[in-house]
């Protein structure tokens, strides 16, 4: 087949248009209901395809039209690489595609949509877990995400992180495209109606994560400023305000600074005296070229004796950060801002050791940005005993558009998952608070700025919510349902080959007796 006829297929281009449906349940266009049957349209167009070659090919289109529509934000950052980005992306949804069309292509009986129910959630989240990979851009806008602001089904993030939550969306979705194009009638609707509860049984269930006391935060926005030093300035001016009142702990955002707090002595006094006048710890954001000549990002924890503890950033951002083959790809930040040079990573997370105002330890989970989007990292900082997660943030580049809203967003999933309370603090927002089950408790939006004061309960250091406890056991067992499911179908394939004499050009249309086609 030729590239024009290849692009020349509605049914193709159908399928990204259908791509792009499922980002409208997250923030920005905010319509978390539509992820319940945003995929039914690409899982119908995959199904007619007229075999699974086809059917995998749409199931590529659609998964580039969900990157180009989830991340368009991107393009300041990394101008045309965003295409090629979602055609390698966007390809491992071509295993989804040639799932969907072998399980619900023509006639589907009990048995078939059963394992439809099963199989195709789990290639799903397989798909979901390979393009999580740091090297792939890491887990952006995974389905699960936006059910953040409903946590009676984000207690499903407890039990098996965001996967779970997304598993049982693409389950419902599955059961609807059986609906829609079957004669089964109560096999799926149990499966939509089994969907829809589980989440509010979890959560009427399971008891509420142990808490162990509060903890008042101010998280400093400054706003817009037009350069390093007025983003210093703003910060200091409204932490200044803080004086007087009872705060633990004063959060800045992201890249707060510019100047290393290790050499530059009269920053760093200016931060110590702010300490000591709000009668809290900082936790600033250093964005600065270190001693040895490389940039880092850390989250550097100042009191009035000093630098106290610092934390490096690990996860780096992909093009805006660093850039992934630089010797090949570095002419992107020629025509797009991507970095110019790639930042220093950090070598491994630790928590810091935060007190209160009364100098009781309250150690705390400091991660920067881009690394509230992996659910490990914020388990990690359950497991080793953080009563409370901070994320530092900066996402001034994409100010106008949903990127801010849905990186906030995040928040709630990681405290739904670890059992922990979630504050951000963001240069220019959100800014955002979030309590051990997902709930959120206060917010600055992106028109703001100021000084966020919440207080957060604080979580048992001791209690472990079933997540943080099995770890990512949904996208492994995705991973090993999907590996069998392609071994049973190649073996079938192969039986069938032999029973032919060795052709097997054509796959199988496998139809259920008449008989049991109704359930």
């Amino acid at each position: 087949m030729t590239l024009r006829t290849a692009l020349s297929q509605p049914a193709r281009w159908a399928a990204l248009a259908a791509g792009g449906l499922p980002v409208l349940a997250f923030p920005g266009a905010g319509q978390a209901w539509l992820a319940w049957v945003a995929l039914v349209p690409g899982m119908l167009l995959m199904r007619a395809a007229p075999g699974g070659r086809e059917a995998a090919v749409r199931g590529w289109w659609f998964g580039a039209g969900f990157i180009l529509v989830a991340m368009y934000w991107l393009v300041p950052s990394i101008g045309p690489a965003l295409l090629p980005l979602a055609v390698v992306v966007g390809a491992l949804q071509a295993a989804f595609g040639f799932a969907v069309w072998r399980l619900l292509h023509g006639r589907v009986g009990p048995r078939r949509a059963a394992a439809a129910l099963v199989v195709l959630p789990s290639v799903w989240v397989a798909c979901e877990f390979a393009r999580s990979w740091h090297a792939l851009g890491g887990p952006w806008a995974l389905l699960g995400a936006s059910q953040w602001e409903h946590p009676s089904v984000l207690a499903l993030a407890s039990v098996g992180g965001v996967w779970l939550v997304g598993a049982v969306l693409v389950a419902c979705n599955t059961a609807v495209v059986l609906l829609c194009t079957g004669r089964l009638r109560v096999l799926p609707a149990a499966a939509v109606a089994a969907c829809l509860a589980v989440g509010p049984v979890l959560f009427a269930v399971l008891a509420p994560p142990p808490r162990d006391g509060s903890a008042t935060v101010a998280l400093v926005q400054p706003g817009q400023t037009p350069d390093d030093a007025s983003r210093l300035a703003a910060s200091t001016r409204i932490t200044r305000g803080l004086a007087g009142r009872p705060v633990d702990l004063v959060v800045w955002g992201e890249s707060s600074t510019t100047a290393d707090l290790d050499r530059d002595t009269a920053v760093l006094a200016g931060l110590r005296a702010l300490s000591a006048s709000s009668g809290a710890q900082l936790l600033v954001g250093e964005d600065a070229r270190k001693a040895d000549g490389r940039i880092s990002k850390d989250a550097v924890l100042v009191t009035p004796d000093g630098v106290a503890a610092r934390y490096r950033k690990i996860r780096l951002v992909p093009f805006g950060e660093y850039i992934p083959f630089r010797s090949a790809l570095g002419w992107i930040s020629g025509v797009s801002r991507a970095a110019g040079e790639n930042r220093a990573p950090g070598a491994a997370f630790h928590l810091l050791p935060t007190t209160d105002r009364a100098g009781a330890p309250m150690p705390v989970g400091a991660l920067i940005c881009f690394e509230s989007a992996f659910p490990d990292m914020a388990r990690a900082a359950a497991r080793d005993g953080a009563p409370l997660i901070v994320y530092q943030s900066a996402t001034s580049t994409f100010q106008h558009t949903w990127a801010p809203a849905q990186h906030a967003s995040l928040g709630a999933i990681r405290a739904a998952e670890t059992g922990r309370p979630v504050v951000q603090a963001a240069l220019t927002g959100e800014s955002v608070a979030y309590d051990p089950q997902g709930r959120r408790l206060a917010r600055l939006g992106t028109d703001e700025s100021g000084a966020l004061v919440v207080r957060v309960p604080l979580a048992d250091p001791s209690a472990l919510t079933w997540y943080d406890r099995l770890g990512d056991w949904v996208p492994l067992g995705a991973v090993a349902v999907t590996v069998l499911s392609g071994a049973v179908v190649l073996a079938r394939r192969r039986a069938a080959g032999s029973a032919a004499g060795g052709s097997v050009a054509g796959e199988p249309q496998e139809a259920e007796p008449t008989a049991r086609g109704r359930t």
